[in-house]
C-alpha cells in the first residue's frame, strides 16, 4: 500500500473518505442537486443546454415495450456505446466498435448478435446495472475515438482523465489507462493503471495499479515518463466550467480526449473517489483547505489560472 502509517497520511495531506464525506461532500454539495449527476442523461441533457462539450447522444430506451426500437437506432451505426443512466463503476456499459452485415464488434473483437444487445438493453431497463436496483433507462451515445497520442499506453479501452473541481477550481487531475486485467476498461478498482497529472502543466507525474507504483504500463510496457496531454488548457476549462453547470462545490469530472472533437465530459461523479491522491503522491486536503480561504470572485479561465499558479506538482 503506498500510504501504510497514520503520520505518513497526515504529512502527506490525505483527505480521508469520513473528511471528504462530510467536510466537502455534506457541506458543499447540496442533496437536491444530485440528480443532475447522478443520472447520465439528465447531465447529457444539462450539458447540450450549456453547450457543454459531451458525446452525441443517439438515442434513449426508456421503458421494455421500446427494446424493439433497438433495430432502428442501430441500423446506421457502425460503432457506439450503451450505457445505463444510473449506472456506476463502468458496470452495464457496452462498447461496440464495429459492425459487419448483422454481427457487431466489441472492444477486444468479440462477436455480438443483436439479440445479446437487445438482451443487455433490457438488463439495463430492469435496474440489474442501476444504483439500488431500481429501474433504469437505456442511452445509446456516439463511441469516443480517442486521441492517437494515447494510443501506446491504454489496452483497448478508451482512456479518460479525472479532474477534481473544487469552488470551480480544477485542484488534482489523474489519467486513467486500461490494462488486460481491467478487460480494457478505465476502472482503478478493476485494474486499471492511475497516471497523476500535473495541473500546471498537463504532464505525467508518477503512475499506480492495484495502489502500487509502476514506471510503465504493464502491457505495453511504454514507460510514463514522457507523456503529457494534449488540449491541456481547454480541458481544464472544460472541467472548470462545470461548477456552474452543476452547483455542486466538489465534483469528480471525467474527460476523454476525441482526436477529432478534442475534449469531451463524459460523466460527473458528486462523490469522486480518493485514489486520485495516490496516483499523485499529494493529498487533497491542503488544496482544498487552500481553495476554502479563496473569497475573490473569478470567471472560468480566471480559476484555471489561479489553480495552475498554485498547484504545480
Amino acid at each position: 500500500m503506498f500510504f501504510s502509517r497514520p503520520k505518513a497520511l497526515k504529512d502527506k495531506g490525505l483527505l480521508s473518505m469520513n473528511a471528504r464525506n462530510v467536510k466537502y461532500i455534506g457541506t458543499y454539495n447540496p442533496r437536491h442537486l444530485f440528480p443532475n449527476v447522478d443520472n447520465k442523461l439528465k447531465t447529457k441533457k444539462l450539458a447540450e443546454k450549456h453547450q457543454i462539450a459531451v458525446p452525441k447522444l443517439l438515442g434513449v430506451i426508456k421503458h421494455q415495450f421500446e427494446v424493439k426500437k433497438i433495430d432502428t437506432i442501430l441500423k446506421p451505426l457502425d460503432a457506439f456505446v450503451i450505457k445505463p443512466a444510473s449506472g456506476s463503476t463502468g458496470k452495464g456499459i457496452l462498447v461496440i466498435t464495429g459492425k459487419q452485415a448483422s454481427e457487431f464488434f466489441g472492444v477486444d473483437g468479440h462477436s455480438i448478435q443483436l439479440p445479446d444487445i437487445k438482451k443487455h438493453v433490457s438488463n439495463i431497463l430492469s435496474g440489474l446495472y442501476s444504483l439500488g436496483g431500481k429501474p433504469d433507462t437505456a442511452m445509446i451515445e456516439a463511441l469516443v475515438h480517442f486521441d492517437p497520442v494515447f494510443d501506446q499506453y491504454s489496452y483497448q479501452g478508451v482512456p479518460d482523465i479525472r479532474v477534481i473541481v473544487f469552488q470551480g477550481y480544477p485542484v488534482m487531475a489523474m489519467l486513467r489507462l486500461s490494462t488486460k486485467a481491467s478487460k480494457g476498461k478505465a476502472n482503478l478498482h478493476q485494474g486499471a493503471v492511475g497516471v497523476g497529472i500535473c495541473i500546471a502543466t498537463g504532464k505525467s507525474i508518477k503512475a499506480v495499479q492495484f495502489n502500487k507504483h509502476i514506471k510503465k504500463h504493464p502491457d505495453t510496457k511504454i514507460a510514463f515518463d514522457k507523456l503529457a496531454i494534449p488540449h491541456w488548457q481547454n480541458l481544464l476549462r472544460l472541467a472548470a466550467s462545470c461548477y456552474e453547470l452543476t452547483q455542486l462545490g466538489y465534483i469528480g469530472i471525467d474527460i476523454v480526449l476525441d482526436k477529432q472533437e478534442g475534449p469531451q465530459i463524459l460523466e460527473l461523479n458528486a462523490r469522486p473517489g480518493l485514489a486520485i491522491q495516490i496516483a499523485n503522491g499529494k493529498g487533497l486536503a491542503p488544496r482544498l483547505e487552500y481553495i476554502e480561504k479563496e473569497t475573490a470572485s473569478r470567471s472560468v479561465n480566471e480559476r484555471v489560472t489561479f489553480s495552475q499558479q498554485m498547484f504545480s506538482n
